[in-house]
């Protein structure tokens, strides 16, 4: 059965043509792209940045066990992030690519 780390690697392979990499944020596994992070594996859940309101972080927001990304597990989440249980892990791919975009395309507030 694969696991999260399996699923992240997939990922990662997959996004390499696209100028992204494995790194770390958080103290985590992530991927970033020209130094800034757009996913992050926690657990048993990889987040992606979305970007609050947008199409993607609301379809992301629906899915079964999925919520606001909080790394510090303070009850402080971040609103343009969210984290998607490995049972969704299908959509991950989909939701990566979304969280690429969303950070090469400038649409992200760097405040």
């Amino acid at each position: 059965m694969p696991t999260s780390d399996s699923h992240f690697d997939e990922l990662a392979n997959e996004l390499e043509g696209s100028g992204a990499s494995a790194g770390s944020m958080f103290g985590k596994r992530s991927l970033m792209i020209q130094g800034k992070g757009f996913a992050c594996l926690k657990d048993d859940f990889l987040a992606f940045r979305l970007g609050a309101g947008s199409d993607a972080h609301t379809a992301a927001l629906v899915l079964d066990g999925s919520e606001l990304f909080d790394p510090s597990g303070k009850g402080r989440p971040f609103k343009d992030w969210v984290a998607v249980p490995s049972a969704h892990a299908e959509q991950w791919s989909e939701l990566a690519e979304a969280a690429l975009l969303h950070i090469t395309s400038g649409a992200f507030n760097t405040k």
